[in-house]
């Protein structure tokens, strides 16, 4: 099931309300038929202790991005997406600015999504590469 790009990116940004994504200010900003755009603030809330940007925000940002674009293939009143698997390389240090996760869809299977991440800043320099497969399972019952 694909969404138009204004409702899928209305329908990531009330997922995000009172997560870790809101928390982390990850904004969805650009959806097409086979990719999904956020970005996120570089600042003191995403450092580690060196006043570099954690690993673990850009996972975050790649797992948030990647997981929140496998809802355009999918009808979440019947399923739902679960992370199993995300790997990352991280290429480059990031002090302050803002970077950009694009996820871009590798395999889309009924069960299975696999997606690449790669997460930039400003001058479009890699500053990580993420892998992420999601599992779909049916919605349930609450």
């Amino acid at each position: 099931m694909m969404f138009n790009k204004e409702e899928i990116l209305k329908v990531c940004t009330k997922l995000s309300q009172n997560t870790l994504m809101q928390t982390l200010e990850i904004e969805y900003i650009d959806a097409g038929e086979d990719f999904l755009k956020a970005k996120m603030p570089v600042n003191p809330r995403v450092h580690q202790p060196m006043g570099l940007l954690h690993g673990g925000a850009s996972v975050a940002l790649a797992e948030s991005v990647g997981s929140a674009a496998s809802i355009m293939f999918i009808d979440p009143e019947k399923f739902e997406v679960r992370g199993i698997e995300i790997s990352a390389n991280h290429l480059k240090s990031k002090r302050e600015g803002t970077v950009f996760a694009t996820a871009r869809i590798i395999h889309k299977g009924r069960s299975i999504h696999l997606w690449e991440i790669k997460i930039v800043d400003e001058n479009d320099a890699l500053i990580s590469l993420c892998k992420l497969t999601n599992m779909v399972l049916p919605r349930r019952k609450m």
